[in-house]
Parts: C-alpha cells; sequence; structure tokens
C-alpha cells in the first residue's frame, strides 16, 4: 500500500513537474517570438513624450518591444556612426537632414524606403528635399518635421519695461538697451558651442545678407561669401556681443536656455523646437515670438526654415519588418498630430493640421518670409561643411581673433576647395 502511494506521489510530482516545464518553455517561447527594436534620438527632453507614444505603439504592437534611448544632441552622431560603422546601432533612429542624412547613406548604413513606404510619395517636396541623397536620388528617411529659427522674448519683461515688439533692427537694438539698463542679460545667446552661432546667423544673419537672394546667388555661384552683405552681417553679429551674457565664450547651450526660461534674459534667438521645453521648465514663463526685423519697416523679417529630423531604419537591421512598422507609425497623422499639441513643432507629415496649436499657427504666419538655413541646407554634403567652417569662424570673430573679413574669407575658401560654382 505504501509503494502504491509512494508510486502514485512520484507520478503526481513527475507530472507537475513536466506540466510547469512545459508552461515555462511556452512562455519561455513567447518572449522569444516578441520582436525588440532599438531606437535611438538625440533629444533627451523628449523622453517622457516618446514613451508615451511607445506605449501606444507596443498596444497594437503586442508582439515588438521598442527600446528607447536618448543621446545628448552634441554627441549623438558621433555615437550614432560609430555604432552603424561596427555593424550595430539602433533599429530605428532620429535621422539629420540634407548632407547630415547624405552622410549616412552614401556610407551604406541606411535602408532606403521607398519600398518599404510608399506613402512617402505624398510628402511635400520641400520635405523630401532633406531626406533624400542627392548621390543616387533615393529616400532614406521619413520626414518628421521642419523647425524656424526667430526671436523668443519675454512678455511679462517687455510689459514691466513698456517695451513693444520691434519693427525695425533699431528699434530691436533699443530694447535691448532697455534691458541691460534694467539689470536684465539682454540677449542670452552664447558662443562656447559653435552650433549656437550658427543658429544666431539664422535668426539674424538674413536681414542682413539679402535672405533667400543671397541664398540662390551663392547656391548658382553668382555671389559667395566674400560678398559685402554677408561681411557686414557678421560685423553686425559681433556687435551683438554687448548684450549678450559676461563672458559669453563660456556660455553653453544649456546656459543660453536656462537665461531665457529662468528670466534673466527677455530675449534669445533660437529654435521652433525649444517651445515644449520651455514650457516644461517654466510653466509660468509668458513668452511669444517674432522674427528679426530689418533695418526699415518695409523690409523682410526674414525667418531661416530648414527640414529637421527624418525617422530612419538601420540598413543592417534584423528586424526590418517591425522596423518598418514603427516607421509607419511614426509617420501617422496621429503621431504628427501629437508632435504639434505636445511638442510644439511643425510636422513634415501630409494631412496634419499644425495651425491648429496657437504657437504653431504663429510659427507658420512668421514663414511668410521663409529663408533657406543658410549653411545647413546648401553646405553640408561635403566636406569641410559649411556649418564647420562657419561655426568655427563665427567663434573667432566673438573671441576677437578673427576680423568678421578673414572670416568670412575662410568660410569660402573652405567651401570653394570643393564646390564647382566658386572655381570659376
Amino acid at each position: 500500500m505504501k509503494k502504491h502511494a509512494l508510486l502514485v506521489l512520484c507520478i503526481v510530482l513527475v507530472t507537475t513537474g513536466m506540466l510547469f516545464g512545459a508552461g515555462a518553455k511556452e512562455s519561455s517561447s513567447a518572449e522569444t517570438e516578441k520582436t525588440v527594436l532599438e531606437f535611438w534620438t538625440w533629444r533627451p527632453e523628449d523622453v517622457e513624450f516618446y514613451e508615451g507614444q511607445i506605449a501606444r505603439f507596443e498596444a497594437a504592437n503586442p508582439d515588438i518591444d521598442v527600446v528607447q534611448t536618448a543621446h545628448k544632441n552634441t554627441e549623438y552622431n558621433t555615437i550614432l556612426a560609430a555604432s552603424l560603422s561596427g555593424g550595430a546601432g539602433p533599429d530605428v533612429f532620429q535621422g539629420r537632414a540634407y548632407g547630415g542624412l547624405a552622410t549616412f547613406a552614401d556610407s551604406g548604413f541606411l535602408e532606403p524606403l521607398e519600398q518599404w513606404m510608399p506613402e512617402l510619395k505624398n510628402y511635400s517636396a520641400t520635405a523630401l528635399l532633406g531626406a533624400t541623397s542627392p548621390t543616387d536620388g533615393k529616400i532614406y528617411g521619413s520626414p518628421a518635421v521642419s523647425q524656424t529659427v526667430f526671436m523668443y522674448y519675454n512678455k511679462d519683461i517687455y510689459e514691466e519695461l513698456g517695451l513693444k515688439v520691434p519693427k525695425t533692427w533699431a528699434q530691436m537694438i533699443s530694447n535691448f538697451e532697455a534691458a541691460k539698463k534694467a539689470g536684465y542679460i539682454p540677449l542670452g545667446n552664447g558662443a562656447k558651442d559653435g552650433w549656437c552661432l550658427e543658429t544666431m546667423l539664422g535668426g539674424m544673419g538674413p536681414t542682413w545678407y539679402g535672405g533667400t537672394d543671397f541664398y540662390n546667388a551663392v547656391i548658382k555661384g553668382e555671389k559667395n561669401f566674400l560678398d559685402p552683405a554677408f561681411i557686414r552681417m557678421v560685423e553686425e553679429m559681433k556687435a551683438l556681443g554687448k548684450y549678450l551674457p559676461d563672458m559669453y565664450m563660456g556660455i553653453s547651450y544649456e546656459d543660453m536656455r536656462s537665461n531665457f526660461f529662468n528670466e534673466m534674459s527677455p530675449h534669445l534667438i533660437a529654435g521652433s523646437y525649444e517651445a515644449a521645453y520651455f514650457n516644461a521648465q517654466n510653466p509660468d514663463l509668458n513668452w511669444g515670438v517674432f522674427a528679426v526685423p530689418g533695418q526699415k519697416e518695409s523690409d523682410p523679417a526674414y525667418v531661416s526654415v530648414y527640414a529637421d529630423m527624418n525617422f530612419a531604419m538601420n540598413a543592417n537591421s534584423k528586424n526590418k519588418d517591425a522596423a518598418v512598422k514603427f516607421l509607419k507609425f511614426l509617420s501617422s497623422k496621429e503621431f504628427g498630430g501629437a508632435m504639434v499639441s505636445e511638442l510644439k513643432m511643425v510636422s513634415s507629415v501630409p494631412g496634419v493640421d499644425a495651425s491648429s496649436d496657437p504657437f504653431i499657427a504663429r510659427v507658420l504666419e512668421l514663414q511668410e518670409h521663409a529663408t533657406p538655413y543658410l549653411f545647413l541646407v546648401g553646405f553640408r554634403y561635403q566636406q569641410p561643411t559649411g556649418s564647420s567652417l562657419w561655426q568655427a569662424a563665427a567663434q573667432g570673430v566673438m573671441a576677437g581673433t578673427l576680423t568678421p573679413r578673414e572670416a568670412a574669407k575662410q568660410v569660402q575658401d573652405g567651401i570653394a576647395s570643393y564646390y564647382e560654382p566658386f572655381q570659376k
């Protein structure tokens, strides 16, 4: 009897073990069937936004897990290039535009997307320009957003000081003087990070060098960067130094933003991508934007505009079917609408009503006098890029080691080393 009971117990234990073992095996099998996508961005400030969007995607695609990694924007390109060149890297990632995209595409790191996403044909030609390699004419990114560079201003400080939005350059300088007299930093920008001086160029430069007319002329080689109007623009940028923070050569990007959202400065030349960040850092901040005015009220008040971000796929991804699903999600009207309402960015996705947000409506209004973001749009396709040349030259001017003409010649000579229209 005892032997019989023992035999039954053993059978029960073995059977139970088999059942639990089978369950564990099935669970393990189910887990291995789940595809994990690596997704990289260069905007740590947007991590929460993407977490929310990823949760929506995963709810609709329970067989896919998306792991987000956000790198510092100034380090992103280097980290991404090193990873992709090693045959690794993320499956889907935020890619740059224009020459920044072409460099990765021409290196074989990016997957051409037309065969995966035929809906790309519905995007505007302007948006697709920043996502297309000029080498082979293929589209390597799904256009996400465009950015606009202009002046942010603090409405409460303006009211306190009795200031009005300037309609001429002289009126803007007068506002700077009033802010300085009242103890504020008139203009919060800094020069530690060279790319921030390219942003400053985008905000204040076109009014002096002539906007789109000048851009078209230099692209054709009819003018170059030794043009008197361009040199005058560099001189005016240098003159703004007396309104920048003390020791502005040590003022970084983060310092600049802090100057504005902490209300130490009533002005900041920056991109439309800052709006949501400012709101998050200081919900009570009462700010607006204006285009830096020309010398006369009748002069166009230009804003520099560029295609900023593309969502791209790693050519070496082992999960391309799942990656395409995520790319299509990131290219949907719902996601584009969220970019507008939550991140305050102008979505490139066709059919998204960007004007539904008051800030975006204002941005679109300022784009009446839009001009290409000079070096990023026109001269980032070969080395040395116009952006790298300008950033170094501008830092030299602001530090007092280069004259405006020397800086302009440095830019001109660097681009002329490969740009045929400048070699005639």
